[in-house]
């Protein structure tokens, strides 16, 4: 594990996004934004899945800083065969949040794939990068 004790703790964020192709199979469950399966609600369960794998991060990377988030928002986004997942993750601390946000991202991706699976295995999960980073040494920004 890499030692950040000497580091200065400062505000910490990161973006992360990915998406999940779904067909027709699957999109027809969609009802006022949310798809319906008999295991419930998937978008709001992959919600709270991404949030809870953000929290595990540590116990899931190998060295891998446990970290103290304070904000961990997660929002799926509908385009026409695609729901995108954004996750952005922050914190006060000595060391950077990337991996939390792209944790929480793939976790919802794969709950949805799960929750989904009963009608299908044709789906796709794709994407998953990070967007945005603040903190640290550096910031980092793929859209400029």
């Amino acid at each position: 594990m890499v030692d950040v004790g000497a580091k200065p703790t400062t505000h910490r964020m990161a973006v992360a996004r990915g998406r999940i192709t779904l067909p027709e199979e699957v999109t027809s469950r969609w009802h006022q934004e949310e798809i319906h399966v008999a295991k419930g609600p998937v978008f709001q369960t992959a919600i709270l899945a991404g949030t809870m794998a953000a929290k595990k991060t540590a116990d899931l990377i190998p060295l891998c800083h446990p970290l103290a988030l304070h904000r961990i928002d997660i929002s799926i986004t509908l385009f026409e065969l695609d729901a995108v997942v954004e996750a952005t993750v922050g914190c006060d601390g000595k060391t950077g949040v990337e991996m939390e946000a792209l944790t929480a991202v793939s976790v919802a991706l794969l709950t949805i794939y799960d929750m989904c699976k009963a009608f299908t295995h044709d789906m796709r999960i794709s994407d998953i990068e990070l967007v945005q980073k603040e903190g640290g040494k550096s910031d980092y920004n793929a859209h400029g």
